[in-house]
């Protein structure tokens, strides 16, 4: 049975204290430009800790919507299975902006796929979870978020 990856939004108070010093670290570095030991140790925590779980969390913005989020995924070389994302991805009125895949090796496709999510009507959880369910998808990650 595959492993499926859940999406939660939660309130800031539920979180435990090493995922927002994560968040905080990962602030710090983005404006500031420091380095992974330095913004760790400005907020207390470990390098490990910030390894562990930096692509686990991020903020959520209630104004998400309208935005560009860019994935990786792993999929099976099959036939229809990349027109059965972008149609998953019309379907969350989602606008796919730009997409790479690379050359299959062992019958798996890899693809950076960057898609602006409509305002008012996107829905980029659902779209995700969706993607991520579907048969011959092995592995998906957000990359980036704007």
């Amino acid at each position: 049975m595959k492993d499926t990856v859940k999406y939660y939004v939660v309130k800031e108070k539920a979180i435990p204290e090493v995922l927002l010093k994560v968040l905080q670290a990962k602030s710090l570095m983005e404006k500031k430009e420091l380095t992974v030991q330095e913004a760790t140790e400005r907020v207390g925590i470990s390098r490990s800790s910030f390894y562990k779980y930096k692509d686990d969390i991020f903020p959520f913005h209630d104004n998400a919507k309208g935005k560009t989020i860019t994935f990786i995924l792993q999929m099976d070389d099959e036939p229809g299975l990349l027109s059965g994302v972008l149609k998953t991805i019309a379907r969350y009125h989602g606008n796919v902006l730009t997409i790479h895949q690379s050359i299959p090796l062992n019958g798996v496709a890899t693809l950076t796929i960057s898609v602006d999510i409509a305002p008012e009507v996107g829905d980029a959880a659902a779209m995700m979870g969706s993607i991520e369910k579907k048969d011959g998808v092995h592995y998906f990650k957000i990359l980036g978020r704007e």
